[in-house]
């Protein structure tokens, strides 16, 4: 307690020094080195001056000049805050328009081009629009061409149509190349078809093929020899080419003709040929245990059978061997579509020593609850086919164990006598 007391006494006796050396007039210097204490009180008799006249204001007044500050100091940040931003939305449309183009500047220049650059019809040269069709012509694409030989025999009344190569195709694959084959047959009857092997992944095949026709000499005239050029493709329709139609009419047929002719592009009846629709399938021969699997997969453009312009098509598959039917089944039926899906599987008992002597029926039905259910096509596949169903049958016993499937066009179905 003591020693407090005796602090306290310092304290008080230095305050003391302080004040009658400030009255005397003499400045003190701070211990450090320091700023005299004199601008220090003026500072603070300012703020004292200050803090004492904006007392004496009324309430109003100073919230008015409160909300004033904070007005001033909003509308400062709002205008930072959107100089900031378009800066950044420069930035970015610099980098946007790095190669970039101004359409409207696009149209105006190309305007002002038409007006500078582009004639009337009426500066034109007399003979310009001919010479831009013929210009045109000579642009078209070519689509190839094919060689062919026939021979007639008069005695025996049959002409022999030799499919000899084909050159310069045009690539209608994705690779740039082509999977072409030729169908052949006399028009207007096409009741013959025949069609050559599929030559794999060229333009320029060789296919050295002949084929007989039994045409009457007397017929020979009204008939149109057809070489047609498809590109095969397994998984959609096959695409032609283009063709070559010969009138006999037209040749000598007392001697052999060979010769090379442009292909042409199909006409538009030879691209509505198929009225009746297509069906993929794919077919399955297990050899060791004796069983062909046919999947059924989709039907596509089947023919409208209904009044409403639509069909219920169902699928009717028979297996037969030596004429007689063996065995038979169906798919579920469609209501109102000519696009079917169906994805359904069926499987017949055939041993390995039969499979060369069965043949598969595969029939789009139309079904109909109160009459007859009428057949859209079918396709008959067997080592005893043509064509696409050959080959879809020879792919099948082929590569045993596994499913190929393929597309097929649908054919007129017989009627029954």
């Amino acid at each position: 307690m003591d020693t407090l007391l005796r602090l306290r006494r310092a304290a008080s006796s230095a305050a003391n020094a302080v004040m009658t050396s400030s009255s005397s007039g003499n400045t003190t210097v701070a211990p450090d080195g320091g700023s005299p204490e004199e601008p220090k009180t003026r500072i603070d008799d300012l703020k004292e001056k200050f803090m004492d006249e904006f007392k004496k204001l009324p309430i109003w007044a100073v919230i008015l000049i409160i909300a004033g500050g904070i007005l001033l100091l909003s509308c400062c940040l709002f205008c930072l805050c959107r100089r900031c931003c378009r800066k950044r939305k420069k930035k970015e449309g610099k980098k946007g328009l790095k190669g970039a183009v101004d359409l409207k500047s696009v149209q105006l220049l190309g305007n002002s081009y038409k007006e500078k650059v582009q004639p009337d019809l009426d500066e034109l040269p007399v003979n310009m629009e001919d010479n831009e069709d013929a210009e045109s012509t000579k642009s078209e694409v070519k689509l190839g061409k094919l060689q062919f030989s026939l021979d007639y025999d008069f005695q025996k009344g049959e002409l022999s149509v030799n499919v000899i190569q084909a050159a310069d195709l045009p690539g209608m694959d994705m690779s740039g190349t082509s999977d072409p084959y030729v169908k052949v047959y006399l028009l207007p009857d096409k009741k013959k078809k025949y069609e050559t092997k599929v030559h794999r992944k060229t333009l320029n095949p060789v296919f050295n093929e002949t084929f007989t026709f039994k045409v009457p000499y007397a017929e020979v005239g009204s008939k149109i020899l057809t070489f047609a050029v498809y590109d095969f493709d397994r998984f959609s329709k096959h695409d032609q080419i283009g063709q070559v139609q010969v009138p006999l009419n037209s040749i000598d047929l007392g001697r052999v003709v060979e010769e090379w002719r442009d292909l042409q592009s199909p006409d538009m009846e030879s691209e509505k040929e198929n009225k009746l629709g297509d069906i993929c399938f794919s077919l399955r021969y297990v050899p060791t245990a004796g069983k062909l699997t046919v999947v059924i997969l989709e039907a596509k453009n089947l023919k409208k059978m209904d009044v409403g312009g639509l069909s219920d098509p169902y699928v009717k598959i028979s297996l037969m061997l030596n004429g007689k039917r063996v065995k038979k089944k169906k798919t579920t039926i469609k209501k109102c579509t000519l696009n079917p899906y169906y994805n359904e599987s069926f499987t017949f008992e055939v041993p390995f020593e039969q499979i060369q002597k069965v043949t598969l029926i595969i029939t789009v039905v139309d079904y109909d609850r109160i009459g007859t259910s009428e057949p859209i096509g079918r396709c008959v596949l067997g080592c005893n086919s043509s064509g696409t169903e050959l080959r879809h049958w020879s792919d099948m016993l082929a590569n045993p164990r596994r499913p190929i499937a393929q597309w097929h066009t649908l054919q007129e179905v017989p009627e029954k006598s």
